[in-house]
């Protein structure tokens, strides 16, 4: 009974944060994509690019989740 109620709590504790963390997530994912695309455009290399993107995204979304809660 112990470990079924860790358990649950630890699931609702994850669940908590990715919802909390959406449009950091959403934003890294969308980054990634946009900097793997303009780094293979511009022959800087599309995992560079995605890199990149990634971090700037990730960024961009923690910004706009804290602004807009």
């Amino acid at each position: 009974m112990t470990m079924r109620m860790i358990s649950a709590v630890a699931g609702l504790g994850l669940l908590a944060t990715t919802v909390g963390a959406c449009s950091t997530l959403a934003g890294a994912g969308l980054g990634a994509g946009a900097g793997a695309a303009v780094g293979a455009g511009t022959g800087y290399g599309a995992g560079k690019g995605a890199l990149i993107g990634t971090g700037v995204g990730a960024a961009a979304g923690a910004i706009y989740g804290i602004t807009k809660k």
